[in-house]
């Protein structure tokens, strides 16, 4: 008998971790839904280089920085002043998030805009007014290897003549 309810107790427990983690899930969904379908009315929450600067030159402290790009080296070798190096494989970390102030904005940047946006929903889900620049260090730096790619993709774009379905 004892082990009946043992095993009874494991099966009703088992049942309520994984009703639990269903709702959690839902929770987290509703919660990045909610994010973001904020995101055209938020602009998607892009800042633009002339914006940066802006604040830098005016000395704002209500901002930070953070230079996502994934190679130390690349931030070793030129960035933002005052920006921070947060790798964005490592920004949703326990320990990288509590570098992140949630009274202040967060202005993230990569190579070319587009590794920034991977957490910025996560983030403003958090509570945190994280933000991106648009085009990333291609807007900033016109040596930038980021300048490099986005010729490169014009110029597929121009030279290969992609299929447009209308």
């Amino acid at each position: 008998m004892k082990r009946f309810q043992v095993i009874l107790f494991a099966l009703v427990l088992s049942m309520i971790l994984a009703v639990s983690a269903v709702y959690a899930a839902d929770d987290m969904a509703a919660k990045l839904n909610g994010t973001l379908s904020k995101a055209t009315a938020e602009k998607f929450w892009q800042v633009s280089a002339d914006d940066v600067l802006a604040m830098i030159n005016a000395k704002k402290t209500d901002f930070l920085v953070v230079d996502a790009r994934p190679d130390p080296n690349m931030f070793k070798a030129g960035h933002i002043p005052g920006a921070i190096h947060m790798p964005v494989q490592d920004m949703l970390k326990p320990e990288s998030l509590k570098k992140l102030p949630k009274d202040k904005k967060i202005i993230i940047v990569c190579v070319t805009g587009q590794t920034q946006n991977l957490p910025i929903v996560s983030l403003r889900a958090m509570g945190y007014n994280a933000l991106t620049m648009k085009f990333g260090m291609a807007a900033w730096d016109k040596n930038s290897i980021g300048v490099k790619f986005m010729k490169e993709a014009l110029q597929g774009a121009e030279t290969k003549n992609y299929p447009l379905q209308k």
